[in-house]
């Protein structure tokens, strides 16, 4: 075998994780054509209040009108492109641009145009709006498509049956629960590690040894990636003592599994029997992606929080048992800090640097621990070739 090339059992070239020609092709194939994470429902409660949202290279705004309505934009000022928004925003009024000052109502509709009479004489402007981009809600998400006229329902079909019993827009998001962080790695390599199921008994035999991976069942869905694991038989029998946070009240027994799809291309979910996140991805670069988490729970009380909170770590070791995956004398060693994101990342990252390396090869994929894998490089293969 040429140890510049990939084993046959994988999909896509080396290229794919590390040329700028690929990263940009995807922006536009596949960011670019596909509907992607905005936010909450709940960033949006009031008229004017907005979110900036990036479908490839272009950027999308999502704006709160008079009536409550959602409408999403391309965040371009007709008259020269200059971007309307740069951040979120509450309780707007307008949308004005910061270069020359032309204004749009929440409903796209070009306004006011300064010194219009004299500078633009025969512009009418009742003929001119923003762009407009596709925007909808499902399970408590804000979505977008950069093209008019998509609808968000047929996006997911058929999903719904392997999904949890969770109801988002009922939870509470709470300030210390979200995460952000930038990754040294390719995207895809961020994707393929969060459905890999061979690594979770090994990588995390102790940080998720909550859940029986033996028993954890997954399919493909059109794009998307679904996937369940049962709790561990422990776990199950002392949930009350060992259950991080206030149960949600949906999660009757029969659902008490975690359920952890990926929602092609750039959203997971993990919905367990104590919290609903989102994992959202944003690629920047070849070798760099920000990912953000974002968690709700049960509404608790302060006191209910952290004694739930106490009362899990006090008796986890006692019953659940589990170490660092190995003994170190450093303490910023990611092994010996039993937080299964740092172990993710650092197995991320690691990977994206041994592409460098000539001798780089892939040696076998598990047939099922690793199938996902080959499923998830077939659709980016087929996104890259369509015709668009």
């Amino acid at each position: 075998m040429n140890v510049n090339s990939m084993n046959q059992t994988t999909i896509l070239p080396k290229s794919a994780y590390t040329s700028q020609e690929w990263f940009e092709k995807e922006q536009q194939y596949i960011f670019g054509n596909s509907w992607q994470y905005a936010g909450l429902i709940e960033d949006l409660s009031d008229s004017g209040d907005s979110l900036i949202t990036q479908c490839g290279s272009q950027s999308i705004l999502i704006i709160k009108n008079g009536e409550g309505k959602l409408m999403a934009f391309h965040n371009i000022c007709r008259h020269r492109g200059t971007q309307l928004l740069r951040t979120a925003g509450k309780r707007q009024k307008l949308i004005t641009c910061p270069y020359h000052d032309w204004t749009y109502n929440l409903e796209g509709r070009l306004i006011g145009v300064p010194d219009r009479k004299k500078e633009f004489p025969s512009l009418d402007l009742n003929t001119i709006c923003l762009h407009k981009a596709s925007v909808g809600i499902w399970r408590g998400i804000i979505w977008v498509h950069p093209k008019p006229g998509k609808n968000i329902e047929g996006w997911f079909n058929g999903t719904d049956q392997y999904l949890g019993p969770h109801v988002p827009s009922r939870l509470i998001e709470y300030p210390d629960s979200s995460y952000e962080k930038v990754v040294n790695a390719n995207w895809k390599i961020i994707v393929e590690n969060y459905i890999d199921i061979y690594h979770l008994s090994h990588l995390h035999s102790n940080t998720l040894n909550m859940y029986d991976h033996r028993k954890g069942e997954f399919c493909f869905v059109e794009n998307h990636y679904m996937f369940r694991e049962p709790l561990e038989r422990k776990y199950r029998e002392n949930l009350e003592d060992l259950i991080p946070f206030k149960r949600i009240q949906e999660v009757t027994d029969s659902y008490l599994s975690a359920f952890v799809p990926w929602l092609f291309p750039s959203l997971g979910l993990a919905e367990t029997e104590s919290s609903w996140s989102t994992f959202h991805i944003e690629p920047l670069s070849p070798d760099r992606t920000k990912i953000k988490i974002r968690t709700k729970l049960e509404e608790m009380t302060s006191m209910e929080y952290y004694y739930q909170n106490r009362k899990s770590k006090k008796n986890w070791s006692k019953i659940m048992g589990g170490s660092a995956k190995y003994d170190s004398t450093d303490k910023e060693d990611v092994f010996s800090l039993m937080d299964f994101m740092e172990e993710d990342i650092f197995a991320c990252e690691q990977q994206q640097k041994s592409l460098k390396n000539p001798l780089y090869d892939v040696q076998h994929f598990a047939e099922h621990g690793e199938e996902p894998i080959r499923g998830f490089q077939t659709l980016i293969k087929q996104w890259m070739n369509r015709d668009f």
